[in-house]
């Protein structure tokens, strides 16, 4: 009984299908086709998707251990480069203006580092301009005060000092080294690839007439350079006479010169 139940159920699907129109029934079909294309190229185009999603997954995995090595030294390389010194001040240079004279600045330079380290000056003007040292090495924690000549133009037109614009530059240089040692210029053109900038310093020109602390400040350090310039020059000091015992001082000179007398004196006695 269900076998012809089934058989009347599809024999009226067929019947239903006779009575509708050409055009119905072939839209039917081809829609029932067509849907069941995309399906199946839905499945296929997703199936796709997938292995190649595995396949770049496979492929970064595979190249992340060789290029974590490049990536790490690319961000190092843009990482900024650790101070070695420290300046005061920091970015500038400061000159009294005096047209038509040779005038002086200062700067206070100091290894923060651990290692010794190498400095060098460097300008754009260098016949106008010149330091005094022109580079050197600072142990570390050690310092030292330099004196920077300029020349200054005379102005142009009039022009005030307000107006007065240097487009002079000095650039400070770095460079570690290792332990004491005799400083000389070719040490940077030796390790350029260890030279570091430390810093671009500016000419400022103050008026000398004018009191302010920036120029109360330079005037102490001149006074700094001047003296630590003056203790180099100053030869050492002789030993003084031998000390022995308890505070004796012995002067070996007039102790011979007392022994030759003596012995003048007994002579003379004896002969006598």
């Amino acid at each position: 009984m269900a076998v012809d139940g089934e058989k009347s159920e599809a024999e009226g699907k067929v019947w239903n299908l006779c009575k509708m129109p050409f055009w119905q029934s072939s839209n039917a079909s081809s829609s029932s086709s067509s849907s069941s294309s995309s399906m199946n190229n839905i499945s296929s185009s997703n199936s796709i998707n997938v292995y190649q999603q595995n396949q770049s997954s496979q492929v970064l995995g595979r190249s992340s251990g060789g290029n974590s090595s490049n990536v790490s030294t690319m961000a190092k390389s843009l990482l900024p480069t650790r101070r070695r010194l420290r300046l005061d001040p920091p970015s500038k240079l400061y000159f009294p203006y005096e047209p038509g004279k040779q005038v002086r600045s200062a700067i206070s330079i100091k290894n923060t580092c651990r290692s010794h380290v190498a400095f060098k000056f460097q300008t754009t003007a260098p016949k106008s301009c010149y330091m005094r040292p022109p580079g050197g090495i600072l142990a570390p924690g050690e310092s030292l005060i330099a004196t920077v000549f300029k020349f200054v133009e005379p102005p142009e037109n009039n022009e005030r000092l307000l107006d007065q614009k240097s487009k002079v530059k000095f650039k400070i240089m770095s460079l570690k080294v290792k332990g004491e040692m005799d400083y000389v210029p070719e040490l940077f053109d030796e390790q350029k690839d260890q030279v570091a900038v430390e810093q671009i310093l500016r000419v400022i020109f103050l008026d000398p007439e004018r009191p302010s602390p920036v120029m109360d400040k330079l005037k102490r350090q001149l006074a700094e350079a001047d003296a630590a310039l003056e203790a180099r020059k100053k030869p050492p000091e002789e030993a003084g006479p031998r000390i022995v015992g308890e505070g004796l001082v012995i002067d070996e000179w007039k102790e011979r010169r007392e022994r030759y007398l003596a012995r003048q004196q007994v002579e003379g006695v004896d002969s006598v």
